[in-house]
């Protein structure tokens, strides 16, 4: 599926954030459109809703995925330091980024852990500039979301670009850029102006690529803080979707919890937060630099109830322990809580401006989630909560999961979430409407499983 702005008319930028069917797409890509088509479009839908409706909450949904969410979330770490300390520190800190424009820092109603910070724009009347520098469509993503541009994600600057110059940033949102191009024509989305911290020849030196920032964004599209090294003990940028996730868990001091698949250590350390440093958090991730990661944000916001493990989660579960050893494989019922984000295509996240999965990409995450939720329910202790998230927007790794986990494992209930912020589940896996209203999408899934001896088995959905 191809969701991404229209090739790059002159002035002015903003409006190239948006949906385009004319840009050309390969064949594997426009038959997973036609697949999300059909989801958001499969028959219990239109019956409910009507085919009109069904559609105009699709192309609601497709037009909302090019732009960055309306507010920046921030998680302040509570262990070290209050929210009301962090908002202070942040509103001289914007005030300083801005040059005196005053921007609110709100607190969320419903999380006390949360600040959110209004984005502004889309900014209609911003000058493009001769010069061009062509970046990659995930350091757009991030451009859009108040990053600066660093030369890793810097494919093509106009020929005479030198340090000091003011230049026009865009995305290469088809990703048909050529490294070290002096011009690019084909589609791209204009992201904003910056003053460029290097020349191109420094830039594409022959002995590397170097490091470091390439362009200091001025004046983006949208206006979002940038969050490099500011306060980075005290805060924690996370999505919405995400933050609440920790929150259904709702970990107890003294427990033993279990985030299968945790890296960059986001929820993990929102867990061993909640759950004020005190208890065990077990982290795993399969890659090694990953499983880093996980450790230096534990470090960095000074949490120490948090381990963390190189481990592939379907690997997680031993029927008995060959080695005296705190890490995984783990025996059955070794944990009070667990928390899946599952590995997803991840057609949630946003802004997405480039659609490049092919139909089988998409659909091999289904089988993998299966094989995780499988290992978790084994290691999850009676009356244990199992909260099951993605950050996706397709039936089959949500709601479909869902129901398959409900037909498979007798021992679970789906049980109700708190807080519940987003909207329900989507029809579509022949679950019933009282099963929907207890899953939780927003730009994400989750939803939440107990296990039927104590306490009821939680399983949660954000969309």
């Amino acid at each position: 599926m191809t969701c991404a702005a229209a090739q790059s008319p002159a002035r002015p930028g903003a409006e190239l954030l948006r949906l385009s069917p004319a840009v050309a797409a390969p064949a594997a890509v426009v038959h997973f459109e036609g697949y999300l088509n059909n989801v958001f479009r499969n028959q219990e839908l239109v019956t409910a809703l009507d085919s009109q409706e069904a559609e105009k909450k699709y192309k609601c949904l497709l037009s909302h995925l090019p732009h960055p969410p309306a507010f920046t979330t921030v998680r302040v770490n509570t262990h070290l330091t209050s929210v009301k300390h962090v908002k202070n520190l942040l509103f001289e800190e914007i005030e300083k980024q801005f040059k005196g424009l005053n921007v609110p820092i709100l607190e969320h109603p419903e999380l006390q852990d949360i600040l959110l910070i209004p984005v502004i724009g889309p900014r209609k009347d911003l000058q493009q500039q001769l010069s061009e520098v062509i970046v990659g469509a995930q350091c757009g993503s991030a451009v859009l979301r108040g990053a600066h541009v660093y030369v890793p994600g810097i494919i093509s600057a106009s020929k005479f670009m030198k340090a000091g110059d003011m230049v026009s940033v865009y995305s290469d949102i088809e990703g048909k850029c050529k490294r070290g191009a002096k011009e690019f024509l084909g589609t791209k989305v204009f992201l904003g102006n910056g003053i460029s911290e290097l020349s191109r020849n420094e830039i594409f030196s022959p002995s590397g690529p170097l490091k470091g920032m390439g362009v200091r964004m001025t004046d983006p599209v949208y206006l979002s803080p940038s969050f490099d090294n500011v306060l980075s003990s005290y805060l924690f940028l996370q999505n919405l979707p995400s933050a609440v996730v920790s929150h259904v868990l709702n970990p107890q001091p003294g427990e033993r919890i279990l985030d299968m698949c945790a890296a960059p250590g986001g929820k993990t350390t929102h867990l061993a937060t909640l759950m004020h440093d005190q208890g065990e958090v077990i982290a795993m991730d399969k890659i090694a630099s990953k499983v880093k990661k996980i450790t230096q944000n534990a470090a960095l916001l000074q949490l120490n109830c948090i381990k963390a493990f190189c481990c592939d989660g379907t690997k997680a579960f031993a029927v008995r322990k060959t080695e005296d050893t705190q890490g995984p494989p783990f025996l059955a019922e070794s944990f009070d809580r667990i928390l899946l984000d599952a590995p997803c295509s991840g057609m949630g996240q946003r802004p997405n401006m480039a659609y490049s999965w092919t139909l089988k990409e998409v659909t091999s995450y289904q089988p993998l989630q299966r094989k995780l939720f499988t290992v978790a329910v084994k290691l999850l202790k009676p009356g244990g909560i199992l909260v099951y998230s993605t950050c996706t927007i397709t039936l089959a790794e949500n709601e479909e999961q869902v129901a398959w986990a409900l037909e498979n494992f007798p021992c679970l209930q789906l049980q109700s979430q708190e807080p519940h912020i987003g909207g329900e589940g989507m029809m579509g896996a022949r679950l019933s409407l009282d099963k929907l209203k207890l899953l939780q999408r927003k730009r994400s899934f989750s939803l939440v499983f107990s296990t039927a001896h104590a306490l009821s088995q939680t399983v949660d959905n954000h969309l």
